[in-house]
């Protein structure tokens, strides 16, 4: 379903009711909002981890503006700035009150901006492999070593120029070292993908608003509670960044978790383990 924030359609669904037959009474579920990666994708990637969540909470999804779903925009209204403000928006405008946000890669660095901006908006973060700031020649590093000199050429031309062509080779070449396990359904999920590649080039490339982003500083405004977790053979935000943000939160109650032998979403590489941390962590709330 679509709802008009300012001039942009933004796509967003809804998995669980709010309340909830409980007795003689009706119990209110947290409210949980699900950003996803790219930039460029849509949220259906997602979709098969966190739907299982609506027994515990209202869980929410988005396609950032211009991202997957939502209509085309502007591109000068692509930047973190905005696609944070879209999530305080959605919540004025559903009447949501102090969700649980959780981002994903890229959604994380969404929910990083939203939080930073709107501190006092928030129940609590969860940010999952995802970074502050980017160390690229650090993950050029890593796909080097992971992949070898295929990789890491294809990597390189990805993230310089991300023509087409490049796109495609990385998904092919590089996109498998993102995680170690190989998952179910992969190439159905794959399928289903809305991905706006323009997108990607506007933010990712040199240039790019992810260039030169920061959070570092800004951080230190968060007051909710806050988890993240990370892979620790995630190559393209390793696990010295999620650490990076563990010490730059100054006054939240934060926590990191880092799971070996697992990439980049270590909940889809070890399902079993890291969205029983997720769901005990708003469980705790």
């Amino acid at each position: 379903m679509f709802i008009t924030l300012g001039q942009q359609r933004i796509f967003f669904d809804v998995v669980g009711s709010k309340l909830a037959p409980d007795g003689p009474r009706m119990r209110e579920k947290p409210t949980l909002i699900v950003l996803h990666g790219g930039p460029g994708f849509d949220h259906s990637g997602l979709r098969g981890d966190f739907d299982g969540f609506a027994d515990i909470a209202q869980v929410i999804y988005i396609d950032h503006r211009g991202n997957g779903r939502s209509a085309p925009s502007d591109p000068s209204t692509w930047t973190l700035a905005q696609w944070g403000d879209d999530v305080r928006a959605l919540c004025d405008a559903l009447g949501i009150e102090k969700p649980i946000v959780l981002g994903q890669s890229f959604g994380g660095m969404v929910a990083q901006s939203y939080a930073t901006r709107h501190p006092e908006h928030p129940r609590a973060l969860i940010l999952s492999s995802t970074a502050a700031r980017m160390d690229f020649p650090g993950s050029m590093a890593i796909f080097h070593k992971m992949g070898g000199e295929e990789a890491l050429a294809i990597a390189t031309r990805m993230w310089e120029s991300g023509r087409d062509e490049e796109f495609d080779a990385y998904e092919r070449v590089c996109m498998p070292l993102y995680n170690t396990q190989v998952r179910a359904g992969g190439m159905d999920a794959r399928a289903r993908v809305v991905m706006r590649r323009e997108v990607y080039r506007h933010f990712s490339l040199p240039g790019g608003e992810m260039r030169r982003m920061d959070f570092r500083d800004a951080l230190s405004k968060i007051v909710c509670p806050t988890l993240i977790v990370a892979g620790e053979r995630d190559p393209i935000t390793p696990p010295h960044l999620s650490r990076e943000m563990l010490t730059s939160i100054k006054v939240a109650p934060a926590v990191l978790r880092i799971y070996d032998d697992c990439g980049h979403g270590a909940f889809r590489d070890q399902p079993d383990v890291v969205l029983p941390a997720i769901r005990q962590f708003i469980a705790g709330l």
